[in-house]
């Protein structure tokens, strides 16, 4: 008995040790991973600007890499020396007004010569000039190797494996694209723009009820949110989870855009019809716009 006791405890430490390494190793193994030279890139807000109008809200507009080709991401500005960080859709060849549809710091704008950079340990830095910072999106020393814009308007930072450690998708401001979503245990609702001149957060609101779509007015005036519209999806649900802007091609000619999502109780798949192009509508986006409408 007493030998039976010896062996096990030495299979005790054993497996221990094992385990002890085995999570030393996953640490050293994350902690290694960078970001590759050529995909590092430092920008400064600087010089001439590149695109020009039709652009929503007539700015100034600095464009950069990363992009994709429906999707850039850009400095811009509609008062001066107050730039904002953001994802514009559509391109030239269209010849469409080009639209803003993602915002890093809305309500904190940047100056002439602030930098993005991303850099080895992965973290996306906007900052001023002198250094002081404005946002990131804290993945610094997370295995990051790398940044894209998904063809979808998703940006995403991710690991060596593809995993995403950090989206855009996850903090959307007035506007959802195709493929996003509210969550209920996340990013729960769009808050429209103060107007078009004025870049911070105005007085309305689009959140996600345990049961339905609510649009909501707040000023300083009001102690608290009024709602003053209810899309309620379906009356026996018990807990939306997540409602997600989606489209789907409904024959050879049309796309319905839609917002979809799943019933935690029953499970069952809930949808609202938005709209019918004649298109392929595959880079729509829904948006919160600075009068209060959902337009799409």
């Amino acid at each position: 008995k007493i030998h039976q006791k010896h062996i096990t405890k030495k299979k005790m430490k054993f497996s221990i040790t094992l385990a002890l390494c085995f999570s030393l190793s996953v640490i050293l193994i994350g902690s290694q991973a960078k970001v590759p030279v050529d995909d590092q890139f430092r920008v400064v807000n600087g010089g001439g600007y590149t695109d020009y109008s039709p652009i929503e809200y007539n700015p100034d507009v600095r464009g950069f890499q990363p992009f994709s080709d429906n999707f850039r991401l850009c400095f811009y500005n509609t008062t001066p020396n107050a730039y904002t960080l953001a994802l514009r859709i559509g391109n030239r060849a269209q010849e469409s007004t080009l639209r803003w549809v993602w915002e890093a710091n809305r309500g904190s704008p940047v100056k002439e010569n602030a930098t993005l950079t991303f850099g080895e340990d992965g973290n996306l830095v906007l900052a001023e000039a002198d250094g002081r910072l404005v946002w990131q999106t804290n993945t610094a020393n997370k295995g990051v190797v790398g940044i894209k814009i998904l063809e979808n308007g998703n940006m995403v930072i991710y690991d060596s494996a593809g995993k995403f450690v950090w989206q855009s998708f996850d903090s959307p401001t007035d506007t959802l694209l195709v493929g996003q979503s509210l969550k209920l245990n996340g990013r729960n609702k769009l808050v429209s723009r103060r107007s078009p001149s004025i870049n911070t957060d105005g007085p309305y609101s689009l959140v996600l009820d345990a049961k339905k779509l609510v649009l909501y007015y707040t000023t300083n005036k009001t102690p608290k949110p009024i709602a003053y519209y209810e899309y309620e999806i379906f009356n026996k649900i018990t807990q939306l989870q997540s409602m997600t802007f989606q489209s789907v091609e409904d024959s050879d000619t049309t796309w319905g855009l839609h917002m979809e999502g799943v019933d935690s109780g029953s499970k069952f798949n809930v949808s609202t019809f938005l709209s019918r192009p004649k298109h392929n509508a595959t880079l729509s986006f829904i948006r919160l716009e600075s009068d209060g409408n959902v337009r799409v």
